[in-house]
């Protein structure tokens, strides 16, 4: 049998206000186990919680982005569950009224490009964190966390594959990026999938029995986990045997999928509004406000790059996967004053390269744009050929300096004086005299010998253009 495999993602994305949703503490990452939690953090009796203003903000930016619809009136509900690191015994979410109903993310894919509806964003707060490591067969409770602010973003069930669920979330993580509503580090868990997955027969419209493999931190356990559990569920349906609802952690040592609980309904948590929270309003002029203040969204700027910069669908995707590398491209480009296929060549291959070699992130470069536009600069003027910028590029990151001094320091000018070509020239010719007669004959693969012959004699310094031109018109006469 064939079977068609239907995904939807939960995406968890923290929200970067420097306070807590409903508290003023602290939401900086890395601090001593509870600094950061303050009365309203671990519901002490008495306390209150108070919205900030600028997480409804940044949620609301959100749903601008993709076209959603921004509830002028939405409600914050108690979520009922007993975990430990829950210390109130509920969390504060959003139910029947999100904050966001609606929008579309647009995802490329083997170059094609496909439309993901999303069915809500809503506000809540993150739970506490339960640490089972050096505490001698107990646990631990640290409630940094709790009150964190979060925009649960919820896709329909549009996903077909691993691979479009793991291009959707990429898209995801570029765009709250680009709106600066969140940080996107995956590692520090401010940007979390839980991943809804279920298999049915091909050519059937019924969904199959889902379950949803939760708090996936990378984009390759996205993918592996999705992977394994649709050849588990396909294995188990083709076995005779049926699908339990349940919620299933991802093991990335044995790279499996494990159950962890029966998944609950609705129901389960006892859903009702916050008796200590006002409904939200938000304000026509509010919106517009936000609107107003709303950057160039990745796909825009992807098809900007195409038209503006005539660069490819694939090296525009490239470039605008991430704020800071459009940017930095686009200071490369003004700064030389055109050539935007070259920057485009050298940001997405020497400079992207060294930096995944060295584990930085493109804010961190030690080339800033303008030494890379003064690298290149040289390329354009023929000071320099292509291969030795490379040479050139490894000294500038390893801190020589820039690129005139660099050239200068070690001699690397390119050579085209024409005149001093000639003489190399006819000197390799005069030392190949068969060679030369077999180019003559008709062999013209032998133009990369000589070629070779004469970067070697001038230490790679020859023009290469001027170079191959001047041996085409000495071997032909």
């Amino acid at each position: 049998m064939q079977w068609e495999v239907v995904i939807g993602l939960e995406i968890h994305a923290q929200l970067n206000t420097r306070s807590k949703i409903f508290s003023g503490a602290a939401t900086a990452y890395g601090a001593a186990p509870n600094a950061q939690a303050c009365a309203v953090d671990i519901a002490l009796p008495g306390v209150l919680p108070v919205l900030n203003a600028a997480v409804v903000e940044k949620a609301v930016k959100f749903g601008l982005a993709t076209g959603g619809a921004i509830s002028r009136r939405s409600v914050f509900a108690r979520k009922n569950y007993f975990y430990p690191d829950l210390p109130k015994g509920y969390q504060i979410s959003q139910y029947e009224l999100p904050v966001v109903v609606g929008g579309s993310m647009h995802v490329a894919l083997d170059g094609r490009e496909k439309t993901i509806r999303l069915t809500r964003a809503h506000l809540e707060e993150d739970a506490g964190k339960s640490l089972h490591e050096d505490f001698h067969g107990m646990s631990g409770i640290d409630l940094n966390r709790a009150g964190t602010p979060l925009l649960e973003i919820v896709s329909e069930p549009d996903l077909r594959s691993a691979a479009e669920a793991v291009a959707y979330a990429k898209a995801l993580h570029a765009l709250v990026r680009y709106l600066d509503i969140c940080d996107g580090n995956m590692q520090e868990g401010s940007f979390r999938c839980d991943a809804n997955v279920s298999v049915r027969p091909l050519g059937t419209e019924t969904l199959g029995t889902r379950c949803e493999i939760k708090n996936l931190n990378s984009f390759r356990f996205l993918e592996r986990a999705i992977d394994f559990e649709v050849q588990r569920q396909i294995g188990r349906l083709e076995d005779g045997g049926a699908i339990v609802q349940e919620t299933r952690l991802y093991d990335s040592a044995k790279d499996e999928t494990r159950a962890m609980r029966s998944k609950e309904e609705a129901n389960d948590y006892r859903y009702f509004p916050d008796p200590d929270l006002l409904p939200l309003e938000i304000s026509d002029a509010f919106i517009a406000r936000v609107r107003a203040a709303l950057p160039e969204l990745p796909h825009i700027r992807r098809e900007r790059f195409v038209q503006e910069y005539g660069l490819s669908a694939y090296d525009a995707g490239i470039l605008t996967a991430s704020r800071e590398t459009a940017a930095y491209f686009e200071a490369v480009v003004r700064t030389l004053g055109g050539e935007a296929k070259l920057c485009a060549n050298w940001v997405i291959g020497e400079l992207s390269a060294q930096l995944n070699k060295d584990g930085r992130e493109i804010a961190a470069s030690p080339l800033g744009s303008a030494q890379l536009a003064g690298l290149l600069r040289r390329v354009v003027d023929g000071t320099i050929s292509g291969k030795i910028a490379k040479e050139v590029f490894d000294a500038m990151w390893g801190g020589a300096g820039d690129a005139d001094a660099i050239i200068d320091a070690k001699g690397l000018k390119q050579i085209s004086d024409s005149g001093a070509l000639e003489t190399i020239i006819d000197g390799i010719i005069a030392a190949n005299p068969g060679q030369a007669a077999d180019y003559r004959a008709g062999k013209e693969k032998l133009l990369g010998f000589f070629v070779g012959q004469a970067m070697k004699a001038t230490q790679g310094k020859a023009n290469p253009q001027q170079l191959n031109e001047l041996l085409k018109r000495k071997l032909s006469g």
